[in-house]
C-alpha cells in the first residue's frame, strides 16, 4: 500500500491511533483543497456540512462583536481541525473561518464524518478529548481576560501563542511569526496601539526580543510565572 498520501493524516491526534488500512478509507472518503491567505473558508452562521484539517497552512477563528469588530477566537495551525461543533449538533456554523496564509485542507463531509465517528470509538473519544482540551483553554482565557489590564492581557495571547507553536530553546521561547499587532488587539480584546506599547514594553524591560514578525521570550518560565493564567 502507498502510505505517502495518508502521512498528514498521522499527524492529525485524531487519527493517530489507526492503521493504514482505515486512514486509506478516510483519505478516500475526503478531498484536499487548496484555499489562498485571506480566503473565507466558512462563515459565521452557514450551514454545517463539512469538518476541515489543516495539512499546511494557518487559519484564525473569529466572530464579529455587537459592535462589528472583528474577535479572533483562536489561531490553528497544521494537524488542528475545525468545523466540528455544527458537524455534531447540526446547527449553523458559530464562527468564521480564514486562511492567515496559503494554506492546504482536508475536507471530509458530515454523513463520512458521523459515520467514522460510529465506527471508530477511539475516534470519538480522541476528539471528545480534544474539545476539551479547547472548552478548558477557553475559559481559562476568558477568566483571565476578564480580570487582567491591558499589559496582562497581552501576556495571555502571547503565552497562548507559544503553547501553540512557539520553539523553546534553553528557557527561551521563539515564535517565528506572530500575528499582526491588530490581529493581537482582536485577540486580547485591546487596541492595535495597546498592543504595539505593551510590547515594546515587554522588550524594554528585557523581557522579549522583537524582529519583524518573529519574537522571543528571554525567560519563558518566568513570563509565565508572571502572567501565567
Amino acid at each position: 500500500m502507498n502510505t505517502t498520501n495518508i502521512d498528514f493524516l498521522k499527524n492529525i491526534p485524531i487519527f493517530s491511533d489507526l492503521d493504514d488500512e482505515t486512514l486509506q478509507k478516510i483519505y478516500k472518503s475526503g478531498l484536499l483543497q487548496n484555499f489562498r491567505k485571506n480566503s473565507v473558508i466558512l462563515s459565521e452562521e452557514d450551514a454545517g456540512s463539512a469538518m476541515f484539517f489543516i495539512v499546511e497552512g494557518k487559519v484564525k477563528v473569529s466572530r464579529s462583536s455587537g459592535d462589528g469588530k472583528e474577535v479572533i477566537l483562536a489561531i490553528l495551525n497544521e494537524s488542528d481541525f475545525f468545523g466540528e461543533m455544527a458537524i455534531l449538533d447540526g446547527m449553523t456554523r458559530s464562527a468564521t473561518v480564514t486562511a492567515v496564509e496559503d494554506s492546504k485542507l482536508f475536507i471530509i463531509q458530515r454523513a463520512e464524518f458521523l459515520e467514522l465517528l460510529r465506527n471508530f470509538p477511539e475516534v470519538s473519544i480522541s476528539l471528545l478529548q480534544e474539545l476539551s482540551r479547547r472548552l478548558r483553554a477557553a475559559t481559562m482565557k476568558i477568566k483571565a481576560l476578564s480580570l487582567k489590564d491591558a499589559e496582562g492581557k497581552v501576556a495571555t495571547v502571547l503565552l497562548q501563542i507559544a503553547d501553540e507553536v512557539g520553539k523553546i530553546r534553553q528557557g527561551i521561547v521563539e515564535i517565528d511569526d506572530l500575528p499582526y499587532q491588530q490581529e493581537l488587539a482582536n485577540m486580547a480584546g485591546t487596541s492595535r496601539e495597546t498592543i504595539s506599547r505593551t510590547l515594546h514594553s515587554f522588550a524594554k524591560k528585557g523581557m522579549i526580543e522583537l524582529e519583524g514578525s518573529k519574537v522571543k521570550i528571554l525567560d519563558y518560565e518566568k513570563f509565565k510565572e508572571l502572567y501565567g493564567q
